[in-house]
């Protein structure tokens, strides 16, 4: 199977978790993370980025950081309960599979999840990943731990407000 440019984006600032008083499931983006997602859509437009699917958890907090990035990038949104659940490399797979196979797709997930999945994929000890991070990814499928290479790791704190 061809090259698949996989990019992991971790859902932007939803502020301290103790102090929502409703569902996690209902917890929004902070204002901080609003302007985050925002960013990173402006800046993923501005240098001509190509993906060609954005999927996300179910979350609020996921699909308010995909939302931005899918409009700045032409695409609709498409949730999927795994991302909200943790994803293994082989159920990873199964969710891109269950998607039409894209090549270049943005998933919209969560911590610990994603810095696990990261590490895993890329066969290193630890990597982080903060709130509002996108890491790119390049591998074939079927993936397999230690598989893929990072190509780049975007921290939320690279891109300066407007």
């Amino acid at each position: 199977m061809a090259t698949t440019l996989l990019h992991l984006l971790r859902h932007a600032d939803a502020g301290d978790a103790t102090r929502w008083p409703g569902s996690d499931d209902l917890r929004p983006l902070s204002g901080e993370g609003l302007a985050q997602a925002e960013r990173l859509a402006a800046h993923l437009a501005s240098i001509g980025f190509e993906c060609d699917a954005v999927l996300t958890s179910p979350r609020v907090r996921a699909v308010q950081t995909a939302e931005p990035v899918a409009e700045a990038l032409g695409l609709r949104v498409i949730v999927d309960l795994r991302l909200g659940e943790g994803l293994s490399v082989q159920g990873l797979d199964a969710l891109l599979h269950g998607a039409g196979d894209p090549r270049s797709p943005i998933l919209v997930g969560h911590d610990p999840d994603f810095s696990d999945l990261l590490t895993t994929l890329v066969g290193a000890v630890d990597i982080s990943m903060k709130k509002g991070a996108l890491a790119r990814l390049e591998a074939r499928r079927p993936f397999v731990p230690g598989g893929a290479r990072l190509r780049w790791l975007l921290p939320p704190d690279a891109l300066r407000p407007r």
